[in-house]
């Protein structure tokens, strides 16, 4: 594959993708930790306003998209996801916020079991910690149980964007969102549709530096309610019930 990295001693095509919105302080150091994989890495700038675009135009080895008004993020990722399956097989996404260590990308690619084709998530370690935003803990609990309740499968970290997905078929996914609120619902319909989703360890990192987020707890919050009750109705009218 030529990218540095096996699943199950297997050669597999595969890029990272990076979204990124107004991360200029965190995202060169986010790259300069993904090259040495030697995983191709391609960056989707969100429509940002301050030097994101300024620092990826001058920044070597990887490939820039950029949306020229904020579209949210799981618009990134699809973005992402679509020019990449031109060329690759799966794709680990991860923050620009440096909250990951890129080197558990590996942890993600040993997770996949030879011959299926799984969406891993990255189960972020230590979220119990005093010093994780009481947002983050909370919001994951939250987050997991109506990821199941809509019909979703039970994981442990519903809110990580640190995952591989599986390309093209995530794109084939009828996932309406494409805000924050598209990595809750991508767990929903990848069960749905018969695609497994599996779960590995990953490290996290919430202290030692300024951590830079966009997510909103009250907007966020209403927009994963109405996420939530939308796959609810969906469900429900399915006859899944």
């Amino acid at each position: 594959m030529g990218n540095g990295l096996c699943a199950q001693g297997r050669e597999v095509k595969t890029v990272i993708i990076i979204p990124a919105y107004n991360h200029s302080q965190r995202l060169a150091e986010v790259i300069a930790a993904c090259l040495p994989l030697k995983i191709p890495v391609l960056v989707v700038d969100d429509g940002s306003t301050d030097t994101t675009w300024d620092l990826l135009a001058g920044t070597e080895r990887i490939t820039v998209l950029r949306h020229r008004d904020n579209l949210g993020k799981g618009a990134a990722l699809l973005t992402g996801f679509a020019h990449a399956a031109k060329q690759y097989d799966w794709a680990i996404t991860l923050d620009a916020d440096g909250q990951h260590h890129p080197e558990d990308c590996k942890q993600l690619l040993a997770a996949v079991p030879q011959g299926q084709r799984p969406l891993v998530l990255g189960v972020r370690q230590g979220m119990q910690d005093r010093k994780v935003p009481w947002t983050s803990r909370f919001g994951r609990i939250f987050s997991n149980f109506w990821v199941w309740a809509a019909g979703g499968p039970w994981v442990a970290d519903s809110q990580s964007g640190f995952r591989l997905y599986p390309l093209p078929e995530v794109l084939d996914l009828p996932v309406k969102a494409r805000r924050f609120q598209f990595e809750v619902e991508v767990l929903v319909r990848a069960k749905q549709n018969n695609i497994s989703v599996l779960e590995a360890p990953v490290r996290v990192i919430y202290q030692g530096h300024e951590r830079i987020s966009h997510f909103r707890p009250f907007v966020d919050f209403w927009r994963n309610s109405a996420t939530f009750s939308r796959l609810l109705i969906s469900r429900f009218f399915s006859g899944i019930f």
